[in-house]
């Protein structure tokens, strides 16, 4: 089965230094029918306005990955870790037994467009760690590059979750096959997109579920983000 959700539908937050879309259920926006899916709980879509940024806060037990789309967000934690993300780079922080951080758009005259991403993890009060790296987008050219897995990503998760992304337009595809039993997410950032014949536009995402195929087509200047969930 697959479930198409508009990006219209979202939720959304203005906070004038923060805009931000939520496709589950975050802070002030609350819908019983999108909690999360599968062990994903939270993608936000946020651009923070030059000069500002989240303080210092904390997180416990939870796989938080980052994807930046423009821009430059700057992160600082407790661990010792003062680093920028770049445009291309994915950062995946475990909070684990918990951990400290901040998220700042030092930029003074441009926007840091973003992607945060929460899955919960399949191991609880590990120590926090750290880790960032570059995604070539030649490895995303009309193929699903696996960024954040257990094993085999460009990042490590401790999750029972993989995190695939891809770029693609006009006769470019993919297909990536899901296990029995599991769910699946494809959340389209910019472009146009078919997935399993249903066209997605900028912002939209399909919800599968028992659908042991995903297939990628059409593309239209299309990034793509596609999660393999544990039910």
């Amino acid at each position: 089965m697959l479930t198409l959700r508009k990006s219209n539908d979202r939720g959304y937050a203005d906070h004038g230094w923060l805009k931000s879309f939520h496709s589950f259920s975050f802070a002030n926006y609350y819908d019983p029918e999108f909690m999360g899916w599968g062990n994903l709980r939270v993608i936000n879509e946020d651009r923070i306005a030059p000069g500002t940024g989240f303080g210092t806060h904390g997180h416990r037990d939870m796989e938080i990955i980052s994807y930046v789309l423009s821009g430059n967000l700057a992160h600082k934690d407790n661990m010792g870790n003062i680093e920028g993300i770049p445009p291309g780079d994915v950062q995946r922080m475990s909070a684990g037994s918990g951990v400290q951080h901040s998220e700042f758009n030092h930029a003074p005259d441009e926007t840091t467009h973003f992607f945060q991403i929460w899955i919960e993890p399949n191991v609880r009060g590990i120590p926090s760690s750290y880790e960032q790296k570059q995604v070539p987008p030649v490895s995303k050219r009309g193929a699903l590059s696996r960024i954040a897995a257990p094993e085999g990503g460009v990042v490590t998760i401790h999750a029972d979750a993989a995190l695939y992304a891809g770029l693609f337009d006009g006769d470019e595809a993919a297909t990536l096959n899901i296990a029995a039993g599991r769910k699946a997410y494809v959340h389209l950032i910019r472009g146009a997109l078919q997935v399993n014949g249903v066209a997605l536009a900028t912002g939209d995402a399909a919800l599968l579920d028992n659908e042991p195929t995903i297939h990628l087509t059409h593309g239209e200047d299309a990034e793509v983000l596609v999660f393999d969930l544990a039910p």
